[in-house]
């Protein structure tokens, strides 16, 4: 069967068609503000602002916390995203002394959009859509780069100064003080964080999925200190052509995530699935940053409620479906724990409920998902059982 990584791969092909803004070899606009670290030929990479050509504020354009809980249709925020034109020049990690990879710290350390003028080595063309990053715009090389000043986030301010503290406490100390993961993954990227010798620039596509691993590790960490619940509970969600369904279990932590794909190319039908136990995986997930993300957003919620439970859960992408980047699965997974939840005396009960809205039989999410088929067998259901969900 294709893996993940593959079938991405075709369904990002597909969108390349997708018009973006067009510009010339200069440009004036604002910077949501919006930074992007590429990871081609590390650790000499393509580091760069993204910017619109409009002026005042864009931050809408680079907030993708606001876009779930706006209800912003997928056009909106593809909209969004092809606006905002990447320049790049060849940068080496860690080399943050230069006024350009400066300017780039104080773009991601901005409150707010920050004015800009660029003019490129040529015309800027082209798209990018990735399911680990969200998409942009048209790309060109930078010959000159100018910023207006702004001012910095306080929070972000502070923790750049402090160059005692390392970059996960930094990471989880500004998520608890509720600065949007987007504002926090941006500022790590660009190398604003962490103990002074060790700072360096990390590409955008590593920083997410490293913010929230971060956040996750420490959120894990709290939540197995909490009460287990003692129902089984269904949380539900529906935005961007995908559906989201969060059993809770009654059970220690331990987690899964599958993903099906249907007929968005095509006639395919494609289910992918992993997981973990008390303990967390040791290798990367071979379902990339959605794994990553997810379970962070789970976390969040447990640890706001002071409980804690094993969650599985499931996902299925339509036709129409445009990979987006991670936040997709990030904020719909968090508007979904912020639903009031379905509860449920057993596993079997609680799949035929989420098979009313589901399209994909059950039976499928069961035959692809270890733990879903563990915990089914545990409580001597048999997959017959599933019949009446499986429709």
């Amino acid at each position: 069967m294709i893996g993940k990584g593959a079938y991405l791969k075709q369904l990002t092909a597909s969108t390349l068609q997708m018009k973006s803004v067009e510009v010339g070899k200069e440009m004036e606009g604002s910077s949501p503000p919006s930074v992007f670290i590429g990871s081609w030929n590390y650790p000499d990479v393509f580091a760069g602002p993204m910017i619109a050509p409009r002026h005042g504020d864009t931050a809408i354009m680079d907030l993708p916390e606001s876009w779930i809980a706006k209800r912003c249709t997928q056009e909106e925020i593809i909209g969004y995203r092809l606006n905002l034109v990447r320049g790049k020049s060849m940068v080496n990690v860690h080399d943050l002394s230069s006024r350009y990879v400066e300017k780039l710290q104080e773009i991601s350390l901005s409150s707010s959009s920050i004015e800009s003028e660029v003019a490129f080595s040529s015309v800027p063309t082209g798209t990018t859509f990735s399911e680990e990053h969200t998409p942009f715009g048209p790309s060109a090389g930078i010959e000159r780069f100018e910023i207006e000043g702004g001012r910095w986030d306080p929070n972000l301010e502070k923790v750049f100064y402090d160059t005692d503290l390392r970059s996960a406490e930094a990471i989880v100390g500004l998520h608890r003080q509720g600065v949007p993961f987007s504002s926090i993954q941006k500022a790590f990227s660009v190398g604003t964080f962490g103990m002074d010798r060790n700072r360096h620039l990390v590409p955008t596509r590593w920083s997410i999925t490293a913010c929230d691993t971060m956040i996750g590790d420490r959120l894990l960490n709290n939540v197995k200190k909490n009460p287990v619940i003692d129902t089984w509970r269904v949380y539900q969600f529906s935005s961007l052509h995908n559906n989201y369904a969060v059993i809770l279990m009654p059970t220690g932590w331990q987690y899964e995530w599958s993903e099906a794909f249907l007929k968005v190319l095509g006639n395919e039908e494609l289910v992918f699935s992993d997981h973990e136990g008390n303990k967390k995986k040791t290798e990367y997930s071979h379902l990339g940053g959605c794994y990553y993300t997810c379970k962070m957003a789970v976390l969040e919620s447990l640890a706001r409620q002071q409980e804690q439970a094993g969650a599985i859960i499931l996902r299925e992408a339509h036709r129409g479906y445009v990979p987006m980047g991670v936040f997709n699965v990030r904020e719909n997974v968090r508007a979904a724990m912020r639903q009031p939840a379905q509860e449920f005396e057993d596993i079997r009960s609680a799949l035929t409920h989420i098979a009313e809205s589901f399209s994909l039989p059950m039976t499928r999410f069961i035959k692809e998902g270890a733990l879903l088929r563990e915990t089914i067998r545990q409580r001597q259901c048999r997959l017959s059982d599933f019949s009446s969900a499986a429709n």
